[in-house]
């Protein structure tokens, strides 16, 4: 039974979908992301949702990030075991 089914689609109501990340410098993702999952520790480059290139240095594993993006680079990201998180 989903308890949060009728519940909008927020930034504060749980995720609904999770899709592997692989970073490409010249491929977006296919929708903004509500968060990310890192599962290895490493640094992680994104496009912000404002547009801001940035880089998460050192993000532990396990670590959800919850940062909406549009972009995964390959280029700075060395964590590894990515999720898009909607």
């Amino acid at each position: 039974m989903d308890s949060f089914k009728d519940f909008p689609n927020t930034p504060v109501s749980p995720v609904r979908d999770a899709v592997p990340v692989t970073p490409d410098d010249a491929t977006p993702l296919s929708a903004m992301t509500r968060a990310l999952y890192v599962a290895q520790v490493g640094d992680v480059a994104v496009t912000m949702a404002g547009g801001q290139d940035v880089i998460f240095a050192a993000v532990p594993g396990g670590t959800l990030l919850p940062i909406r993006v549009t972009d995964v680079k390959a280029t700075g990201t060395t964590a590894s075991g990515l999720l898009a998180l909607w």
